[in-house]
């Protein structure tokens, strides 16, 4: 520390010399102001193209759109139309179906009556046989013990 109090006191930064600027030629007010116009009424003209081109383009955007709106509502139509159809010939042939169900459960149950006093008459011929099948079954089942 006693080395710096010793330095003598700091100098200026040394100055740097600015580059000149470029040199700029001036042109002619006039030819530069005709300049500057010219580019506007290019800038102008491609202005409008575009705003032309972009009214052309919604033009033909809502056209499509609109077309796809009929197009969309024409199916519609159709769909609800043929959906109408199948609900309405759905139930007929669920009315159909359920007519023939009843038609069957009522000849069957026709065909059980008819059926049922011969099945009884064979169960009674059964149950005798198997009665004169079971004595015997005892008479060898006690044989075999004895």
């Amino acid at each position: 520390m006693a080395d710096a109090d010793l330095d003598p006191a700091p100098s200026p930064p040394a100055v740097v010399p600015l580059p000149s600027p470029p040199k700029v030629q001036f042109q002619p007010l006039g030819d530069r102001i005709t300049e500057l116009n010219e580019s506007q009424s290019e800038l102008l003209l491609k202005l409008q193209g575009l705003k032309q081109d972009l009214q052309n383009w919604r033009s033909k955007l809502d056209t499509q759109v609109k077309l796809y709106k009929d197009e969309l509502s024409d199916l519609k139509k159709a769909l609800n139309t043929e959906l109408g159809q199948l609900r309405s010939e759905f139930t007929e042939l669920r009315t159909t179906l359920q007519m023939q169900q009843d038609d069957v459960t009522l000849g069957l149950k026709n065909l059980v009556i008819q059926d049922a006093p011969e099945q009884t008459e064979e169960q009674k011929n059964l149950e005798v046989e198997d009665g004169l099948e079971k004595p015997e079954a005892r008479s060898s089942g006690n044989s075999q013990l004895d």
